[in-house]
């Protein structure tokens, strides 16, 4: 296991600021939401992608990839049934994968609930079909680029689309490539109703990208979920990939989450 965290954690900071307190902190991964790169982040510039790809690489730090992938867009929607939107964020997601790889990475965390929740009027199997429609159509832009489109379970508070890992495996399996695969967060499988540890064993298989967390918003550790038996079953099912902290509630200072998520982790991996 590889322990990374999400860039949008250090808001204003200059990126040199971020890496070195990433590195410090001993993190050797960062993850970015596209939006932290502008409004138009499929637009950057190739001279500015290479840029902050150097930045990155210089810094010790490795970049993974991107998550967030919809947040803060317009125009985009997984499962609705209007099929020239569904186009539109096929290609989009095509564009995202070429900024990945430009980049340094080579995962895609696809959440966004925002953008994936889908009507009353529609079933949950016909708002899968017309996601799976979508993510096929950006197969070859994955394939072309080699980036892993990573599918994220979320709970009901966030929406109702793929709120079990069950779920989003079926589309994966639908889908039969191993550029669509699953991701998973301990938030999200906090309510799945099953312990997490179970949620992990179960999908396994499919698993390439995971998220730290709480369900009280901030990083691992720094709430009542048990990381111990969380990290036993990342071992169970071989999981290689990257941890990455992933938080929502900054109140208690960038710095802190950084360092404490970081040791709480450490700690739990040393609980046995």
């Amino acid at each position: 296991m590889r322990f990374a965290i999400c860039n949008e954690l250090f808001q204003d900071w200059p990126w040199e600021r971020a890496l070195d307190l990433t590195r410090e902190c001993g993190y050797t991964g960062w993850e970015i939401a596209p939006f932290t790169l502008g409004g138009r982040p499929e637009l950057l510039p190739a001279s500015r992608r290479e840029q902050l790809a150097q930045q990155i690489a210089r810094s010790g730090v490795e970049m993974l990839g991107l998550h967030w992938l919809l947040a803060k867009t317009e125009g985009y929607h997984l499962t609705t049934n209007d099929a020239e939107v569904r186009s539109r964020t096929s290609h989009y997601l095509g564009q995202l994968a070429q900024l990945c790889r430009d980049l340094g990475g080579s995962i895609m965390v696809l959440g966004s609930p925002a953008q994936r929740n889908f009507t009353s009027e529609m079933t949950h199997a016909q708002a899968a079909e017309n996601a799976r429609s979508v993510l096929e159509a950006a197969l070859p832009e994955l394939e072309k680029q080699q980036v892993t489109l990573a599918l994220e379970p979320l709970g009901p508070g966030e929406g109702n689309f793929w709120n079990h890992a069950s779920q989003a495996v079926e589309v994966i399996e639908q889908i039969g490539s191993p550029h669509v695969q699953l991701h998973l967060d301990v938030k999200a499988m906090s309510s799945e109703g099953i312990p997490i540890a179970d949620v992990i064993r179960a999908n396994g298989k499919h698993l390439v990208h995971f998220h730290a967390n709480d369900p009280n918003l901030l990083g691992p550790g720094m709430g009542e979920v048990d990381f111990g038996p969380i990290f036993d079953a990342l071992r169970d099912v071989q999981y290689e990939g990257w941890v990455s902290v992933e938080v929502f509630n900054y109140q208690p200072g960038i710095e802190t989450i950084a360092r404490q998520s970081m040791q709480n982790m450490r700690n739990a991996l040393a609980h046995k």
